[in-house]
């Protein structure tokens, strides 16, 4: 496990760098109003917040007792995965929770179609959409990650 001082600070500064990298690109892009903008914001932030210590702490498992290459490329993708996948995730709950209005009552066999076919389709459009709020701060701060996570496990 991570520790809980590093898993805390480092969760709440991996969230402002992956909220940054959202709002400087929703900015560049002159995107929507500013009401979405920080609703984007904060949904990449709070990605963020909860994926960098699950991403650390499978980073740790995967690059335990081996070299440096393997720390940072480990550290790189687990911490990629993780921030992607659980910003991908709660992008799909706002999504589903906003169509549920028009869904089946719950747990019938529609409902569960609808429930999985609408979480598919939220999490396509987050990987054709959303990813591209992560470059470039998103991508230097991965690196930079990586590399202090490489460095701590010598």
């Amino acid at each position: 496990m991570p520790e809980l001082r590093i898993a805390f600070f480092g969760a709440l500064l991996w969230a402002a760098t992956m909220g940054a990298s959202a709002l400087v690109n929703l900015f560049l892009d002159e995107w929507e109003t500013p009401a979405k903008i920080r609703i984007v914001t904060l949904l990449f932030a709070v990605g963020g917040a909860l994926a960098f210590p699950i991403g650390l702490f499978a980073a740790k498992l995967v690059s335990q007792g081996r070299r440096w290459e393997v720390a940072f490329a480990a550290a790189f993708v687990c911490l990629a995965a993780a921030t992607v996948g659980l910003t991908a995730g709660l992008f799909a709950l706002q999504y589903r929770s906003y169509y549920a209005e028009w869904h089946a009552p719950a747990f019938t066999h529609t409902w569960a179609l609808q429930f999985v076919f609408t979480t598919l389709i939220a999490l396509y459009q987050f990987v054709v959409l959303g990813i591209r709020l992560y470059f470039p701060l998103g991508f230097v701060a991965l690196f930079a990650a990586s590399v202090w996570f490489a460095r701590q496990r010598r």
